[in-house]
């Protein structure tokens, strides 16, 4: 029998003892309550990791910050510089869709940091809706849904990375036995920086904290001035510097099928296809599920499910 790690949490390494709440409300504050900022807060990021170098810029003299100065932005925009300059400083002018698709192709923006940008400008094409309070529950068919994918591990989570639902099969592979963690605290984020065998479990720990934040900043950036969004945001924010460190990074991604790597203490690493499957168009719901891509793996799984 495999016994699932209860809920003996959180790490209290991660605990971001350096900066104090009034600190940390600052930095959340600033995103939350002033889209301006935030949005020239992340061009400048975006702009400081940029080598001019790999853009075909001259050397012209020397350089006192990283990656592009602000008229190399401006000149590949074909926009003026005090113009840009005042975007930057996240002052309040108005911005046309055309500039503003101009700017983040000179900033060699992906198409998940462009959507980024426009949602924080706010040209977005709908109003999305206000999120739920808390964490939801699965509904009856789509547990069905995922009872029937054992031996299968599969989890179905929102955008906030709340669980909402999961089989036997998930559990066991990450070692944690979620009915005994309280529903606020089933969030595959939160888990990732608070809970041991959590976070045991992710081979690729250091290398998946920062993906999961920049999509999780992504995905904030649809929720505006929502105060469940907020709410989570402080949260992470007082949990970990971790997650402090990454946010600040100011880089987004979009949510990508790939291969993982998971460690179990009973039978080792297992490779593992993660494919996502949404229940709706931008309803930010998806179901998760873990197949195993080498005989290897397959077996390990197997051994793994069937000792439960």
């Amino acid at each position: 029998m495999i016994n699932l790690q209860p809920s003996t949490y959180p790490i209290t390494t991660t605990s971001p003892a350096s900066q104090t709440r009034d600190q940390i409300a600052q930095q959340v504050g600033a995103y939350e309550q002033n889209t301006q900022q935030a949005l020239g807060s992340f061009l400048r990021a975006r702009r400081e990791s940029l080598d001019p170098a790999r853009l075909g810029l001259p050397r012209t003299g020397r350089r006192r910050t990283p990656g592009l100065r602000r008229d190399d932005v401006a000149a590949l925009a074909d926009i003026g510089i005090t113009w840009y300059t005042k975007l930057e400083q996240g002052r309040p002018i108005k911005v046309s869709a055309k500039v503003l698709a101009a700017i983040t192709q000179a900033l060699q923006c992906t198409d998940t940091e462009t959507a980024h940008v426009f949602a924080l400008a706010g040209m977005t094409q709908s109003q999305k809706p206000v999120a739920k309070p808390g964490c939801e529950s699965v509904s009856p068919s789509n547990q069905l849904i995922l009872d029937q994918l054992n031996p299968i591990p599969a989890v179905m989570q929102n955008a906030r990375f709340d669980i909402l639902g999961y089989n036997q099969a998930f559990q066991c592979l990450m070692n944690v036995d979620l009915a005994s963690i309280p529903r606020q605290d089933r969030n595959c984020l939160y888990l990732a920086m608070t809970h041991p065998a959590w976070r045991a479990s992710m081979s690729e720990c250091a290398d998946a904290m920062p993906r999961m934040v920049a999509q999780f900043r992504a995905a904030m950036g649809e929720h505006i001035h929502d105060p469940v969004w907020e709410k989570q945001l402080q949260r992470f924010m007082m949990t970990s510097n971790e997650f402090s460190d990454a946010w600040q990074r100011y880089e987004v991604r979009s949510v990508e099928n790939q291969i993982k790597r998971f460690r179990h203490p009973k039978v080792g690493i297992l490779n593992l296809q993660h494919t996502n499957w949404w229940s709706a168009p931008k309803n930010g719901d998806r179901l998760m599920i873990y197949v195993p891509v080498d005989d290897e793996s397959k077996l390990r799984l197997e051994l793994l499910i069937n000792s439960a």
